[in-house]
């Protein structure tokens, strides 16, 4: 007698026949299970039959994962994928052109499902698809079907990209690089290369070979979104896996043709928004340019570098009009290169290289004043002379100054950070400015010098204005300038008594001053607006919410949403369409039930971090959070699209499992809340009554002998 535990009860349906509805024994074989529904419907040879939901994915039943059948599935008797792989063989061999059409049609759609494409692949039929692109005698609609079904296969790693011919990958990379080719081939073919490159350095080589970077570019150029979007995720895997040297030479070609600023141009600015795919590009694109400056910012100061030395020195003469230096002896020389040394800000004037030795900012923070120095001459001289005449110990170190400046620059733009697999918080600046980071050092010493004086600071108040600077630029970056002059205008409104103003603003919401009777209705207050937050959150949660699923071999697999049901006892979630925004909840093929949640895990306890150890940054694991269901060895894992949505899941899900709520929005919500209610509250502590109505006006008085005369003089 199987234990209660082990039956699922679930419908399973067949064209033209009524559904069975069904104890699924999961202790008994599946191919019994089979077989007694085929027997149910007067089927023979229950060996060329199988079990498919119904619904959503229609992924085939295995002993692998016929545990995760719930009860109230709905599953469907199909053909065994066995059956199904050699049908679509052999109808793709045939001669009649409408049914290799069919064939590879319904070969693109049933290729997701990795059982399907174990038997497939069993019989060569991979191969088979390669010959067939590899001849190019067929139409259009069947080579997109053809190719379509092969990345499906491949995607599922049973074959390895490094097995394909060489004729093969020049036919794809044919398709790429002609001007007349079918959009839907290109599509099809500009993911296939993406996925060569980031498989093996070996096919990276030979996609470059192939591949014309011209023919690449003209494909952003293009005006449909989905071209643009492969193109770019083409070109992101070539820069990524690309070595220093190549790196290089294709950023300068990139420059060379003005990508970036047609990037801009015509695909920022133009269109408005920017789709969450083409985002995550840019955003790479960014982060792989930027980070091409890292070599420096890892790297000191040598002291046995004449050219280095020979930078050092320049800084000090466009500063300091000195006479001839080769008239003086060398400890007259000396005695004045330390002086205009220390006049220039280096805390080591007899070696300033030391001042230049620690790493970050290293080299980098040379290579940004040099530039200012040679590309702004006028301004760095006003800073310089400006501060070194200066005798009251309010001077600003342009040394120390622009040294500390880089690495806050560095650390806001992220440099030497590899790039998140799901970031997409791109500066729009970047694409609208050559050396960003140059360019902006040299707008932002500017303003830590204006700063300084508005500030009156000091020396030893160097850490506090260098606090600020850090404010300016990250509330202005954080307001997305859209060019370098925006950006300067913006930061240098920002004055500090502005900086001052939003600190204090922002302060009354933190700072508690309240007498001890309103701290006791404070504390009155919270649990009825904790129950309000916990519904709002419960009610989110029943909206749902678009997620990505994250791939070990590709960047972005499929979308799929979740959300919980009204009644709030089953969690319903399932793979859709990107287009699809607020999915039904009936076409969310997969459930949870919420008495079978176990836990909630966040960050690096997430499985899907732990399996990925070490290959996570820091922004991944801030939105990835699990829940674990049945007797904990099943999980539901999750990467936020945002730390919002990472708040309200959690927030929501500790609600569901009778836990405290306890992230920082439901904190901010809580005190925003708190201070609302308890100044209406304090209104009615003033004891007037507020009428429905408006008062009457009284009558006036018998006399006005109680007014005061101020004709008369007061004696």
């Amino acid at each position: 007698m199987p234990q209660q535990k082990d039956i699922v009860k679930i419908a399973i349906q067949m064209p033209g026949a009524y559904p069975q509805l069904i104890q699924l024994d999961q202790k008994k074989p599946l191919s019994a299970v089979i077989k007694e529904v085929c027997d149910g419907w007067n089927l023979p040879g229950s060996e060329n039959y199988a079990l498919q939901y119904a619904d959503g994915v229609q992924m085939y039943i295995t002993e692998s994962n016929r545990l995760d059948i719930k009860n109230g599935c709905i599953l469907r008797l199909t053909k065994a994928p066995g059956r199904c792989a050699e049908d679509l063989f052999k109808g793709i061999q045939s001669s009649d052109a409408g049914v290799r059409c069919d064939s590879l049609k319904e070969l693109a759609t049933v290729s997701t499902d990795v059982t399907f494409a174990q038997e497939f692949i069993s019989r060569d039929g991979h191969l088979l698809l390669v010959k067939i692109v590899e001849d190019s005698n067929e139409s259009n609609v069947i080579m997109t079907h053809t190719l379509t079904g092969f990345m499906e296969l491949m995607d599922h790693g049973i074959v390895s990209w490094e097995n394909l011919s060489s004729v093969f990958i020049k036919k794809i990379a044919g398709f790429v690089n002609a001007k007349s080719t079918d959009a839907s081939i290109q599509q099809v073919c500009l993911d296939i290369l993406e996925s060569m490159v980031l498989s093996s350095h070996s096919l990276f080589l030979h996609v470059k070979q192939e591949i014309t970077m011209e023919r690449l570019i003209a494909h952003l150029q293009v005006t449909n979104q989905q071209i643009q979007t492969k193109a770019m995720a083409l070109l992101m895997a070539l820069l990524q896996t690309a070595g220093d040297s190549d790196r290089k030479d294709m950023f300068d070609f990139l420059t060379k043709k003005n990508v970036r600023q047609y990037i801009y141009k015509n695909i920022i600015h133009s269109s408005g928004s920017v789709q969450d795919e083409m985002a995550h590009y840019l955003y790479v694109l960014q982060s792989v340019t930027l980070n091409l400056q890292e070599p420096r910012m890892r790297t000191p100061l040598d002291c046995c570098s004449q050219e280095q030395r020979d930078i050092l020195h320049g800084l000090r003469q466009a500063a300091f009009e000195t006479e001839s230096e080769n008239s003086l002896s060398h400890e007259r020389r000396r005695s004045l290169c330390a002086k205009e040394f220390r006049k220039l800000g280096f805390s080591n004037n007899s070696n300033p290289g030391q001042d230049l030795s620690r790493t970050p900012p290293g080299l980098l923070a040379l290579d940004t004043m040099y530039y200012f120095a040679t590309r702004y001459p006028d301004a760095y001289s006003r800073f310089v002379l400006e501060n070194s005449s200066r005798e009251d110990k309010h001077e600003c170190p342009f040394a120390r100054s622009s040294i500390q400046l880089t690495l806050i620059l560095c650390e806001i733009l992220r440099i030497g950070e590899p790039p998140s697999e799901t970031g997409s918080d791109y500066h729009p600046i970047f694409f609208s400015q050559d050396r960003l980071m140059e360019e902006l050092f040299c707008v932002c010493i500017q303003l830590l010098n204006k700063t300084w004086k508005e500030m009156r600071a000091t020396q030893e108040d160097f850490d506090k204005v260098m606090q600020v600077v850090r404010e300016q630029i990250t509330r202005t970056l954080s307001s997305k300038p859209t060019s370098l002059e925006l950006f300067k205008n913006k930061v240098n409104a920002l004055n500090y008594s502005e900086i001052l103003k939003l600190r204090q603003t922002e302060r009354l919401h933190q700072e508690e001053t309240l007498a001890p009777p309103v701290l006791e209705l404070k504390e009155r207050l919270k649990p009825e607006l904790l129950e309000l937050i916990r519904q709002q959150r419960l009610n989110r949660l029943c909206q749902g919410t678009m997620f990505r699923k994250i791939s070990s071999r590709r960047r972005q697999d499929k979308l799929w949403y979740c959300r919980l049901s009204p009644n709030h006892k089953m969690l319903h979630y399932g793979d859709v369409e990107e287009d699809m925004e607020n999915p039904p909840i009936e076409t969310l093929q997969e459930k949870i039930p919420v008495a079978d949640i176990k836990g909630l895990l966040t960050g690096k306890d997430c499985p899907h971090m732990k399996e990925n150890k070490g290959k996570q940054n820091k922004e991944v694991l801030d939105l990835a959070f699990s829940i674990t269901y049945d007797v904990e060895e099943y999980s539901l894992n999750f990467i936020a699209p945002s730390r919002t949505d990472f708040c309200l899941w959690t927030d929501g899900l500790s609600v569901l499992l009778g836990r405290e709520m306890s992230s920082e929005s439901m904190r901010s919500e809580l005190e925003i809340l708190l201070s609302m209610e308890i100044k209406l509250r304090l209104l009615d502590l003033e004891n007037v009554p507020i009428p429905d109505n408006a008062p009457v006006v009284p009558k006036p008085p018998s006399n006005f002998n109680f007014c005061y005369d101020f004709s008369q003089t007061e004696q």
